[in-house]
Formats: C-alpha cells, structure tokens, sequence
C-alpha cells in the first residue's frame, strides 16, 4: 500500500458532475466562465442534478418549485430562536437546523429515485432561508418568508434584509452561487459521499457535509480574508501587513489552490463584482486594498488569489455579516453535495479506504499486575 497524505493526487471515484482539468473548472463539461456570465443560479441546479441544461418551461416549472418550497416548518424557527444566539456559531446552528428538517420530513427514509428527488428540492430550497432566518433572529428581528414569484438569488436577499434588492446586488448572489454550487471531490462533498454510501438517508448526506465545511480550512476563507482586510483598515497599511505575514509564516487566506496551478478560475468574476458593487457603497477601499496584496503576493510568492478572496468584499458589500460567510457558502455548495449524493445513491459502493499501519510492532503484553 502506498500513503498518500490528505488523498492529494488519489482518484477516489468517477463522476459526471463537475471536473478541474487544466486549471478549468467545468460543470457537466460546461465551463464555469460562460455558466458565471449567462446562468442563472436555478439552471446550474438542474444541470447538476440533471445532466443536461433545462429548457425555458423546464426552468420556469424548476424555479417555482424551488420557491414553493422555501418557507420553512415553524418548529424549525422555533428552534433557530431557541440557540444562545450570543455565542453560536453560525454554522452549527445551519448543521442543526438541517439535520432537524429530516425529523420534519415523513419521507425521510424513503430511498426511492423520484422521492430523493424530491427531498432534494426541499433542502435546497430550505437551506437559503435557514440562513436568512438565523441571521435575522440574532439580530432580534423576526424571519421574513419567501415570495413564490421571487428568483432564489433575491429572495436570499430579500429574507435577509427585508428590501427589496437592487438588481447589481441580485446579480453578485448569483454570481456567487453559481461560482460555489460545485468544486468535484473536496472535502466536504468527499464527506456527503463517504455518509451515504452506507445508504444512509439523504440528510445525514448534507448535514455531514456542513460539518465539513464548519472547519476554517475549508470553509471559512473567505471570513479569514474579510476579518484581515478589516485589520488592515486603510490601503496604505496593506503591504507592511502582509510583510509581517511573511515575515512571521503566517498563513494570508483566499490566496493559492491546492487544484489549480495557475490560478483559480473562479476568481475573475468576483473581482469585477467586488471592483463595481465597493464603488456603489462609497467604500473601494475593500477593492483597492484587495487587489493591492494579490498582485504583490503574486509577485512576491507566486500564488493567484482563489474565489474566496474577493466573495469576502463582494458580501461585505451586501451588508451580510462576516461570519455569515461559510452559512452562504452551504446555501451554494448544496446544490453540488445534493448532486454528488443523488449520483452515489445511483452507483453505489461502500467507501472504506485502508490505513498504513506506523504504531508498535508487536509487543508483549504484560498483566495489569506487573505494569
């Protein structure tokens, strides 16, 4: 057996759904460029999930059932008001609350195709307003209910904020999900697969994976980069912050990619959307100052900044607060975990790896009376 540390490099499946080849990210072989400029966040979802881009009834019948599903059962906002909303963590309540939705489902073990299908709808469509109500309720405000002839992007908005929202605004969301809805075998998706594998039920599935993404090295990146940019404060302090970085090995988050070489693809969309939407509030300085340290990090280390790294200013921008960061990042990647789930349950195999064997070898055991 050959270890290999963190998988790095190990093909651990096969899938239809999104692919990192070359440095491009594609979804069901479409390329992620040409789905962040023209898609909808509704039509990656069904591409995901189907394989193939809807047509326009096929969109419109997928978009209202999305919404028709949103509103949440009432005991789940009871239970959202019931958290020690001074010291929960944004994202255990998500973990929570969506585990809780299957107690809420009578078909939760159900495993048929259509059924799962169906569940998958639900959470979907449950997950944006669980993070919308949370933060919210935190705030002492009461949850604000879906529109059923809202599109998913501003009605996310809408429940967050309680306005209408701007079309710019609505544009950056969606953007923004359709960016994050899938990234092929990280480590939260890994996750999802290796809990249903054991055939266990579809929520399990998801609530695995946002227990996944709760862990800062995978998740939190972008609240990493917008609680940096805060530190800094005015641009002119950005390049002395970051040489304190280096000079002390400390980590700068949203730079770099494990899967891409040169650059992350993904990266392009939300700098155009964090250079526009700063302008509009008065503050480019979050832009400025962004684009100050990737392009001297890139000088200096050679390493691009990831999507996470400007969706911090992009949201920021948003009025979304900061730890609310990774919860957004669920509300998009669930499309992904769903699709990963429903594509496991359909050819499935127990995942059980091995492990390299490095502790003693062979020692005599002594009774408990000569220990």
């Amino acid at each position: 057996m050959t270890t290999t540390k963190g998988l790095e490099g190990v093909v651990a499946t096969q899938s239809s759904i999104s692919s990192i080849i070359n440095d491009q990210l594609t979804y069901v072989g479409y390329k992620i460029d040409d789905l962040a400029e023209n898609s909808s966040f509704e039509e990656v979802v069904y591409l995901l999930w189907n394989q193939k881009l809807p047509n326009k009834s096929e969109l419109d019948a997928f978009t209202a059932e999305l919404a028709t599903n949103m509103e949440l059962p009432e005991p789940i906002i009871d239970h959202l008001r019931s958290y020690d909303l001074s010291s929960v963590h944004p994202m255990a309540a998500l973990r929570t609350a969506i585990s809780l939705l299957g107690l809420h489902d009578s078909e939760a073990d159900v495993m048929e195709e259509k059924v799962n299908k169906q569940k998958a709808i639900r959470i979907q469509a449950q997950t944006s307003t669980i993070v919308a109500a949370f933060g919210r309720i935190r705030q002492g405000k009461d949850p604000i209910k879906p529109k059923k002839d809202y599109g998913y992007a501003k009605n996310f908005l809408y429940m967050l904020n309680g306005e209408d929202p701007k079309d710019i605004e609505i544009e950056a969301i969606n953007k923004a999900l359709v960016l994050h809805a899938d990234h092929e075998l990280n480590a939260s998706t890994f996750t999802a697969r290796v809990c249903v594998a054991t055939l266990s039920d579809i929520y399990s599935g998801v609530t695995a994976a946002v227990g996944a993404l709760k862990g800062p090295l995978h998740g939190g990146a972008n609240e990493g980069v917008m609680k940096m940019l805060t530190e800094i404060g005015e641009e002119e302090n950005a390049i002395p912050y970051i040489d304190e970085k280096f000079k002390n090995k400390e980590k700068v988050m949203g730079m770099g990619h494990r899967v891409y070489e040169n650059g992350d693809p993904r990266a392009k969309h939300l700098r155009r959307m964090s250079k526009e939407l700063t302008k509009i509030t008065g503050e480019d300085k979050w832009y400025n100052m962004s684009l100050k340290i990737e392009e001297y990090i890139k000088e200096q280390k050679g390493l691009p900044a990831n999507v996470d790294f400007y969706s911090a200013s992009v949201y920021h921008s948003l009025g979304i607060d900061h730890d609310l960061f990774t919860p957004l990042f669920s509300v998009s990647r669930m499309s992904g975990w769903l699709a990963h789930i429903l594509e496991q349950y359909d050819n499935n195999r127990l995942i059980r790896p091995r492990a390299e064997y490095v502790g003693p070898e062979s020692p005599e055991y002594v009774s408990i009376e000569k220990r």
